[in-house]
């Protein structure tokens, strides 16, 4: 697989921008009445909760379980559903009994990022198709050995990038292919999120009902303190990856798709903590570059997290520049250009929709990508996947080089052959962890 990333990238990218249709799923009279897919939800006190209701509205799909480590969540979300829905849910502390359940056909991850590879390993070797939400990986290693346990188990599995299910953004990417604004040489990343000071919350006793061994899982185990659970562990090494690593999949996702490469052999990053004296180990401002000297090619990323301009109207987006012009992608779903030194407006799309945030609603919304999922799953074929495996092991793993970079302070020489940084030991021992007790990754998966 290795040998082969740019092929891949370089086929899915024009499959699904020269073929894409608004994804459909399969009429379930194609399949038999009884053939209903049965889904659990991992991780529901977030996005987990928009996962919940783009299964739901799947046809012939039902959400049977709910499993996070903290019962008051799921307690609250089992009545959430209940209301909505006019259904019982069934509830699951241990996703370990989740795997293990036969009536279960696929997982959909939205739990912390340290928990995503192995959650997504272990579905695959229980016999289950899996949606991970991005980054599909908390470091670079454990995201090869996602991709080698789908690819192992047969496994349907798509990367929460829903972008790569809109019509607009497959049109954008379409009209580089085609030469629209000439030889595409440079795409930049915008993350520029408004994140305010978490301040320092200090240690304290586990909550009832919170199960923290389960929640810690792979990670180290640390005292409990509320500067992790639920949402501010982004911010932290041990279980997120910053903003980068969070909003930035996303947009290193579309940088590497828009420029139809891999991942690169020079990596540099730099930034800090400039605004609050909190307890973020993370950068809060982080510029990354990403150098490509064989195709001549470059990325850069850049990641705000207060007061700032934006870029061509997106705050949050890519820029793609040309010879002949640049394309903007703003958010999700749309796209413009300018051409030329003049920066004559040329063509622009959005896929518009109904009301709702902008990452669900819509042609290309969350619903949309699952509804590509689902129908992957129901023909079992891997080839239609909007946001296959590979491309979250890839859009992840740049993000962690260049988090790499930022912690060692130095420019970095990389092998995509072999995933391995050349000549560097210290940075290769952070392309991985230690894991801890029974949630190890394993080596052979």
């Amino acid at each position: 697989m290795k040998n082969s990333r740019r092929e891949f990238i370089k086929k899915s990218a024009i499959a699904s921008s020269a073929a894409f249709v608004a994804p459909t799923i399969i009429s379930s009279r194609a399949f038999g009445a009884n053939d209903r897919i049965n889904a659990a939800v991992l991780g529901v006190n977030g996005r987990g909760k928009s996962h919940i209701s783009g299964l739901m509205v799947q046809e012939n799909v039902e959400v049977t379980m709910l499993c996070d480590p903290d019962m008051n969540v799921l307690k609250e979300r089992q009545k959430d559903f209940k209301e909505k829905y006019n259904k019982n849910v069934d509830l699951e502390q241990d996703l370990r009994r989740v795997m293990d359940n036969k009536d279960i056909d696929v997982v959909s991850i939205a739990s912390p990022n340290h928990w995503h590879a192995l959650s997504v390993i272990w579905a695959c070797q229980a016999g289950k198709d899996a949606y991970v939400e991005k980054p599909g990986s908390h470091n670079v290693w454990e995201g090869r050995k996602m991709v080698e346990a789908a690819q192992k188990y047969g496994r349907i599995v798509q990367h929460g990038v829903q972008l790569r299910s809109s019509p607009a953004i497959n049109e954008a990417i379409q009209l580089m292919r085609d030469g629209y604004i000439g030889r595409v040489y440079m795409a930049r990343g915008l993350v520029f999120r408004w994140r305010g000071d978490i301040g320092n919350k200090g240690f304290s006793s586990v909550p009832d009902g919170l199960d923290y061994d389960l929640w810690t899982g792979p990670a180290p185990m640390r005292p409990f303190t509320e500067n992790l659970v639920h949402y501010n562990w982004h911010w932290h090494w041990d279980y997120g990856n910053g903003d980068v690593g969070n909003q930035g999949i996303h947009e290193t996702d579309l940088c590497m798709w828009g420029l139809d490469v891999g991942l690169p052999t020079k990596i540099t990053s730099m930034g800090g903590k400039f605004l609050w004296d909190d307890c973020k180990e993370t950068p809060e401002l982080l510029t990354s570059i990403y150098k490509y000297p064989d195709e001549d090619k470059i990325i850069q990323f850049e990641v705000r997290p207060w007061c700032t301009n934006s870029e061509e109207g997106a705050t949050v987006g890519n820029i793609f520049y040309g010879d002949k012009g640049i394309i903007v992608v703003d958010g999700y779903d749309k796209y413009k250009s300018y051409l030329g030194k003049d920066r004559t407006p040329g063509k622009s799309g959005e896929d518009g929709g109904e009301s709702g945030s902008e990452m669900d609603r819509g042609l290309g919304g969350t619903d949309a990508h699952f509804a590509n999922f689902i129908e992957a799953v129901r023909k079992r074929d891997k080839t239609i996947l909007n946001g296959p495996v590979e491309t979250a092991h890839l859009s992840s793993a740049l993000a962690h080089l260049g988090n790499i970079a930022y912690r060692l302070d130095r420019v970095l020489t990389f092998n995509p052959d072999s995933e391995t940084f050349v000549n560097d030991p210290e940075a290769d021992e952070m392309l991985t962890r230690n894991y801890r007790g029974d949630y190890v990754v394993p080596d052979k998966v």
